[in-house]
Formats: structure tokens, sequence, C-alpha cells
């Protein structure tokens, strides 16, 4: 390693909290409720239901806001998040403070990206001395817990959300792809393969015939090979699962 990233991960490292040798026997949520600076954090946690998770085996690492960096959202927002009609919304921006594993500073200090829990993507970059995530900075890192470790941070992670036209762009196939999976699949499992084959079969050409723009190139290239494979295949049983496959991995690719 190059002596200027050694530089990096001491300084990092000396950012360990004074507390987290006794952190080790709690759990995440515990240690962070003693900590005390955490109490909006935990609040959020507690009405997104995520409380029982952060509790459980994990491991997981958890970029944690203090209570000051929620203070630096607009005002009222935090009040809208807690509304019970907001839950998602809040269980999207929560989920993006977690990362599954545990992550101490001297690995996070050598990656560029993450995938929170949300299956969304955050940002990693060293710059002088200190860590950010997107733009927010991990003012102290490696407080151990039973489950995992917590990395504080100075700002709330707002989670990128999806474009209007990628959502446009795999609504529709998604639908359809639900509904054949929803006609065919009781057909297979009452042992009329030929006929589940035959409504997924249709199902992908219709797929194969909406707009270029529909899908990605990944996702056409997915449903083409399923169906070459199905066209040189006699066996109703195998031409199901094929289709029923490709389908599966387009609903993957697409969220």
């Amino acid at each position: 390693m190059k002596i200027k990233n050694i530089l990096k991960v001491v300084t990092l490292s000396l950012f360990i909290s004074s507390h987290s040798a006794s952190a080790k026997e709690k759990d995440i949520i515990d240690t962070a409720v003693d900590a005390g600076s955490f109490k909006t954090l935990a609040t959020a946690l507690q009405s997104a239901g995520l409380v029982d998770t952060l509790k459980g085996a994990g491991p997981f690492t958890v970029f944690a806001p203090t209570d000051a960096a929620f203070e630096k959202l607009p005002e009222g927002t935090v009040q809208s998040l807690l509304k019970p009609e907001n839950k998602e919304q809040l269980i999207d921006i929560l989920t993006y403070h977690v990362v599954s594993g545990k992550v101490p500073s001297k690995v996070a200090v050598t990656l560029d990206k993450a995938t929170a829990l949300n299956k969304k993507t955050i940002n990693l970059k060293v710059k002088g001395k200190s860590l950010y995530l997107n733009k927010s900075k991990v003012s102290k890192a490696d407080i151990n817990c039973s489950n995992g470790v917590i990395h504080v941070i100075d700002t709330v992670l707002l989670p990128p959300k999806r474009s209007p036209k990628k959502a446009m762009k795999t609504g529709a196939g998604r639908e359809l792809i639900g509904l054949a999976i929803m006609k065919g699949a009781p057909l297979y499992n009452h042992g009329n393969h030929h006929a589940c084959a035959a409504v997924y079969e249709v199902a992908a050409h219709a797929l194969m015939a909406m707009p270029e723009s529909a899908f990605s190139s990944k996702e056409r290239k997915m449903l083409e090979h399923a169906i070459a494979s199905a066209s040189k295949s006699k066996c109703m049983t195998s031409n199901a699962w094929t289709y029923r496959n490709a389908f599966d991995r387009m609903m993957v690719a697409a969220q």
C-alpha cells in the first residue's frame, strides 16, 4: 500500500470513539441510544420499524447521522418523514445508511462505492484526511458493536431517486411479466406444464414486440436467449422454466 494511503488509514483510525471497547457488548441500536446524540435517528428507526432489524445478528455497517445532521434538513422534513403515510420514503432513506457486513474504516477508505440495504449506491471518496460518503463526511469511525460497526456522519444521506424515464421504461414490461407469472405458475403447479410454457411464450414474444426503449440491452438479451433456447426444445417443462428464469432475472435487473 502506498505511504499516502497508509496515512489516510491511520488518520481515519484516530476517529475511534473512546467508548468503543464497552460498545462491543451492545448492539447497534443500544450503542446509538446510549451515545445520546442520535435521538432523531432512534426515533426514525422506530417509526420505520427497523429497530428489530438492526438489533439482529447482522453484521451491519451503519453510517449514523447525528441529531445535528438531521437539523441540516429543510425545516419540517423530519416531521413529515415520521408521518405514517411517508413510511416507505423513511425506510428508503434509513436503509440507505446501512450496508450489509462489517466494513471498518481501513477497508472503507479503499472503496469507491458501496451498496446499501435499499440496493442503491453510495459513493465513497477520501478527501484530504477525511472519508466522504457522497457529500457526507465521516466525523467518527469504527464504533464497534456486537452486531457490526457504526461510522458517524455529519449529513443525512439522501438516496438517489429513479428517474421518471427509467420508471416508465420498466413499468409496462414488469406488469406484463407479473401477469404472465400469475397466470402461468398455477398451471405449472397443477401439472399443466404445456399450458404454462404457452402462456410464458406468448408473453415473451409480446415483450420482444415492445419498443427498443422498453428494456435495457441486457434485459432484451436475456429474453432473446430464452426464446432461442425454448425454440430448440420439445420439453414443455424445460421451456416453462427457461422462460420463468428469464422473467425472474429481468424483474431483478429492473429494480
